[in-house]
């Protein structure tokens, strides 16, 4: 729901999204170096995927908004790509992208009417249906060093911090892999610095504004950090829950998605800071070791209540209460 558009900045949908998209290169060729083709083929097919079945939904419903290369469906699936392991089979890849334009977007009517983040929606179907292909991770190649993986190369298969804590509560934190994506994980974990870096580049932009990413990450983080303090076996440093799983691409590519989001300053606040705390519950004491997929469906879910009691007065408004008075 927007509120009252007197004025603009001249920003299309088609541009909006195109910046998105653009912020979102560098971690794909990071994604190249660190993990070789085989990721680039599966971003390329999350791709294709995602543009033949937006054009196919598109013409069977004329009456959608939008169209199929106003950037909307290349954003869905390079967020799905990069939360997928990078040596995902093919299909996988295909598959989610499938789930994602035509169950998670087009079933509710197309660009602008869909309730729950597209990508995430096929994220978690994939993650309860297959398991086993989501959570295999390979450990991606210290590209400064000289190190690249080449076609039909395996990588040497790992956990990620987050997962090895949770299986067997080790705490092993090297924040310099962290921050340059030399850990495992998918692709968009192993590039935190670069998601950062374009998250703000969006900020400046006013693609967004900053209520929804500090409310996210404060909201994980400030839990996150006292549990830490009581009882430091119990979970992560909070370094490690901010450089490690999804929190940055979830708080800045995810939860800022307009349409899935309160359109109030308030309730972006309130909307953010309910995914954060999410995020840390599960990650704390849930049986994932990762939950912004699961929290970001959730803060979706609750998005017209929160709507509903943070919408602005219109001007001139007088409710029954005042007017009692």
């Amino acid at each position: 729901m927007l509120t009252a558009p007197h004025a603009h900045q001249g920003l299309s949908v088609d541009t909006l999204m195109y910046r998105v998209n653009l912020s979102l290169l560098p971690a794909v060729i990071l994604a190249f170096l660190q993990y070789g083709p085989q990721s680039v083929l599966l971003i390329f097919c999350c791709l294709l995927t995602a543009l033949v079945c937006e054009a196919l939904c598109l013409k069977l419903n004329p009456n959608a908004q939008g169209h199929t290369l106003d950037g909307a469906a290349i954003l869905t699936a390079l967020i799905l790509a990069l939360s997928l392991p990078p040596h995902a089979p093919l299909w996988l890849g295909a598959l989610g992208s499938f789930i994602a334009i035509a169950f998670g977007k087009h079933i509710y009517g197309g660009l602008g009417q869909n309730l729950f983040n597209p990508a995430m929606l096929a994220r978690v179907v994939l993650l309860i249906a297959f398991p086993v292909e989501m959570t295999r991770w390979v450990d991606p190649a210290a590209f400064y060093d000289g190190a690249f993986y080449r076609l039909g190369v395996d990588g040497v298969t790992g956990a990620t911090l987050l997962g090895g804590f949770k299986e067997s509560g080790r705490q092993h934190l090297d924040l310099l892999a962290n921050l340059l994506g030399n850990r495992n994980g998918s692709l968009g974990e192993s590039s935190f610095l670069l998601l950062l870096a374009g998250g703000l580049w969006l900020m400046w932009q006013r693609v967004f504004s900053w209520h929804i990413p500090v409310a996210t990450l404060l909201g994980c983080l400030v839990p996150g950090t006292l549990h830490w303090l009581i009882s430091p076996a119990g979970i992560v440093p909070p370094l490690a829950q901010l450089t490690s799983g999804g929190l940055i691409l979830g708080a800045f590519y995810i939860l800022t998605d307009p349409v899935t989001g309160p359109g109030s300053v308030r309730g972006r606040l309130i909307f953010g800071a309910l995914a954060g705390f999410i995020t840390y519950c599960i990650r704390a004491f849930g049986n994932f070791p990762e939950g912004m997929a699961f929290a970001v469906l959730l803060v979706n879910a609750v998005t017209p209540l929160i709507d509903n009691y943070t919408q602005p007065k219109a001007y001139g408004h007088v409710s029954g209460k005042e007017k009692s008075l």
